[in-house]
């Protein structure tokens, strides 16, 4: 792997941010609704209304606007909230180490259960092992994330009273230290769960499909004809090249994963950015939702970049020039 390679793709980055912010601006700008509106209730004054559209920008034209915002973006300022009053970095900072909690953890979840799965799935396809796994996923992959969460809520927190419902501290918990942890631990659980169950379905389906025609290949039949034992044949010559789809996978559904992590803050009431999201777009925070867009299209297009190195990492066919 060159740094070529690696600098080349860093400064894709670049337009193809600039490009997701744009039309992320345009849309904002020419949706229904002011909000200024919003902000003051529509029985306001007209002189007020006009006073907070000074104060905001909102009188200029749009390409102006659209100079002044990437003018700020440029220097990292991603300018005040208009509901909060402070700075959009420092309101969207608060909200990231909650949602970086349940994604990483629903994601390592996902990954660790998917793989075995998949693997037992693909020793024997056609078996009862392999139609009741691939049977699970389809229907996991199947319900929507939203259906998945209330149902859990329902059977798993409310019926049985293993884990809370909302938030993700106890309320007025004054715990610190292990005993916190060990409480956001019991608030993790079910929502990283839920968020889990759609991409454990993908990569259990990939993982085995994959195991399935890795296991058919010649360099497998060769590692068999020389003894090689059936654990190992599978973990060191099957399994490595069988997971390049599944990583793949994961890269390109980076969105779709802050997305459902969006639909399971709600649900379960996670402090995250995905709520953040939503209050915004009820409330008409232009800048709080611009710096969320901007934000998200950089880590899902820098997933992908990490996508395409981990792939040169496992497979030592590949050569990035």
């Amino acid at each position: 792997m060159s740094g070529r390679f690696v600098l080349r793709r860093l400064l894709q980055l670049v337009p193809t941010v600039i490009g997701i912010v744009l039309i992320a601006f345009l849309l904002i700008h020419v949706a229904p609704g002011d909000p200024v509106v919003a902000l003051a209730g529509e029985h306001g004054d007209a002189e007020y209304y006009a006073y907070m559209r000074q104060r905001f920008g909102l009188d200029r034209p749009l390409l102006q606007q659209l100079a002044t915002y990437f003018a700020r973006v440029a220097t990292g300022d991603l300018g005040v909230s208009y509901v909060h009053g402070r700075s959009t970095v420092a309101v969207i900072m608060e909200r990231v180490p909650a949602t970086l909690l349940l994604t990483g953890t629903a994601l390592c979840l996902a990954v660790l259960v998917s793989v075995p799965l998949g693997a037992i799935a693909a020793r024997r396809p056609g078996s009862g092992r392999d139609l009741g796994i691939s049977s699970g996923a389809l229907v996991l992959y199947s319900a929507p994330v939203f259906w998945v969460g209330q149902l859990a809520i329902l059977a798993v927190a409310l019926g049985l009273g293993v884990f809370p419902v909302q938030g993700m501290t106890s309320a007025g918990s004054t715990a610190t230290g292990l005993a916190r942890a060990l409480d956001v631990m019991r608030h993790l659980a079910l929502p990283a769960l839920v968020l889990a169950s759609q991409e454990l379905a993908v990569l259990v389906r990939l993982t085995r499909g994959g195991l399935i025609d890795e296991l058919g290949r010649d360099h497998v039949r060769t590692a068999r004809a020389k003894g090689v034992g059936e654990r190992s044949v599978i973990a060191r010559h099957a399994m490595p090249r069988a997971l390049m789809p599944a990583i793949t996978v994961i890269g390109a559904r980076a969105g779709h994963l802050i997305a459902g992590a969006a639909v399971v803050e709600i649900v379960f009431g996670w402090p995250g950015i995905g709520r953040l999201l939503v209050t915004s777009l009820q409330t008409r925070d232009t800048p709080v939702l611009l710096g969320l867009f901007t934000m998200i299209s950089f880590a899902v297009v820098l997933a992908n970049l990490l996508t395409d190195l981990v792939h040169a990492a496992i497979d030592p066919r590949i050569r990035l020039g």
